[in-house]
């Protein structure tokens, strides 16, 4: 009852049900009311005439077929009560005699009981108890409040359609972050919604590819006068050279990185099956070598394949594995399966990331110490590059520091069906 549709519908259904009671129970009380004065100056007047009649000649009750006998008392199938209000009636009329009702539950009927001679009552005809046609009654009760919550639940839909649209539109988030184009039709409330939503959407995308754009041109633009540069710096003497071309290289491997980076972001390439046994040997022979520390890849159970851009999952893996090797002292790798899950997991020895600043670490160009930057090379971005490899793959990445020091990285991808 949480959801804005459920809670609709329960105040429908009660607003309806209130109603439906509240006009039956006026319409008991207002129509067809019995006029309690009339009804009782009747029976009253019945009363008075056989009692004289009998009080006159009890041997009358066997012609008139009035049934007689002792004083009603209570009994356990028998309810007896004073009527007053005929009693009274009677004692307006100069008549003061008891008046009783004797009724049965069981049977469903009600005598009305008077004494014409003392220690002797005579039983008439009384309306028996109001009906009781409970199936009945449950059953119309039943019929309206299935009624009220068919009607309810199709207007709360009705409401809240706007809503879903929303909701539907973020569970249909793509891969490049942006939700499907949102069907404009239906009443104008949900044409106006979609069509809001569907601008916001070509807004965002336009936004977003102009940023792409712009981060590439600047990274190709960067290349010319980086080799211009790289050229004056052969003339300059030894001792400059040598620092020049360095911090060169590493303005080039910053512009080539978000470059790839962009690529990543907008290539849509197509899917194909990639075993990932044979793509991690083939990443970690090529690390090891160029001397890179990784250790043979530890492979738990039968082949796994995923389906994936061969290229670009390759780059991710070797970008993670690369990045623990040179950070961390030493890469170690296992692959297994966890369902309909492929898990390939990372360990190092290394220092980690610290705990308050683990949540950038896919950030673009994050370091965790400046300093480290005349020591390993790197732009920064590798990280960032794997993980937006990994969720158009349609997996995820999770890092953690170890208890005992050093660093685990676990890639989840969805295996091949």
């Amino acid at each position: 009852m949480r959801s804005l549709r459920s809670r609709l519908a329960l105040l429908l259904i009660l607003a309806i049900v209130g109603v439906v009671a509240i006009a039956a129970l006026v319409s008991i009380v207002m129509l067809e009311r019995p006029d309690r004065d009339s009804f009782r100056e009747t029976f009253a007047e019945e009363v008075r005439i056989v009692a004289t009649v009998l009080a006159e000649d009890p041997s009358a009750a066997e012609r008139l077929a009035v049934a007689v006998g002792p004083e009603p008392v209570q009994e356990d199938d028998r309810r007896v009560r004073d009527a007053r209000g005929i009693a009274e009636a009677l004692a307006e009329k100069g008549l003061a005699i008891p008046v009783r009702i004797v009724g049965d539950p069981q049977a469903r009927t009600r005598q009305m009981a008077l004494e014409f001679a003392p220690g002797r009552w005579a039983y008439l005809p009384y309306p028996g108890f109001p009906p009781r046609n409970w199936p009945v009654f449950v059953f119309c009760m039943a019929l309206i409040v299935v009624g009220a919550a068919t009607v309810s639940l199709f207007a709360a839909t009705k409401m809240t359609r706007p809503l879903r649209i929303l909701d539907e539109a973020v569970s249909s988030v793509g891969r490049d972050g942006l939700p499907a184009h949102v069907p404009e039709d239906g009443p104008a409330e949900v044409r106006a919604t979609a069509a809001a939503l569907n601008r916001l959407t070509a807004q965002v995308r336009e936004a977003v590819e102009s940023r792409m754009r712009l981060v590439a041109a600047a990274g190709h633009d960067l290349r010319t006068p980086m080799t211009r540069m790289r050229l004056r710096a052969e003339f300059l003497p030894e001792e400059d050279r040598e620092v020049w071309l360095k911090d060169l290289a590493e303005l080039d491997r910053i512009a080539d990185s978000a470059i790839r980076l962009v690529r990543e972001e907008v290539d849509d390439g197509a899917l194909e099956p990639v075993r990932l046994d044979r793509l991690l040997g083939e990443i970690i022979g090529e690390l090891r070598e160029i001397g890179r520390p990784v250790e043979p890849p530890v492979l738990d159970g039968p082949p796994l394949s995923i389906r994936a851009r061969p290229l670009a999952v390759k780059r991710a893996l070797r970008n993670l594995v690369d990045n623990a090797a040179m950070h961390g002292g030493g890469a170690r790798v296992a692959l297994a399966r966890d369902g309909d899950e492929a898990v390939v997991s990372l360990a190092d020895d290394g220092p980690g990331i610290p705990e308050h600043l683990i949540g950038r670490a896919f950030e673009p160009f994050f370091r965790v110490d400046l300093g480290r930057r005349q020591f390993k090379p790197g732009a920064g971005l590798g990280m960032a590059i794997a993980k937006e490899i990994v969720d158009q793959t349609g997996g995820s990445i999770s890092v953690a520091n170890r208890a005992g020091g050093g660093f685990d990285q676990t890639i989840r991808l969805p295996l091949a069906v």
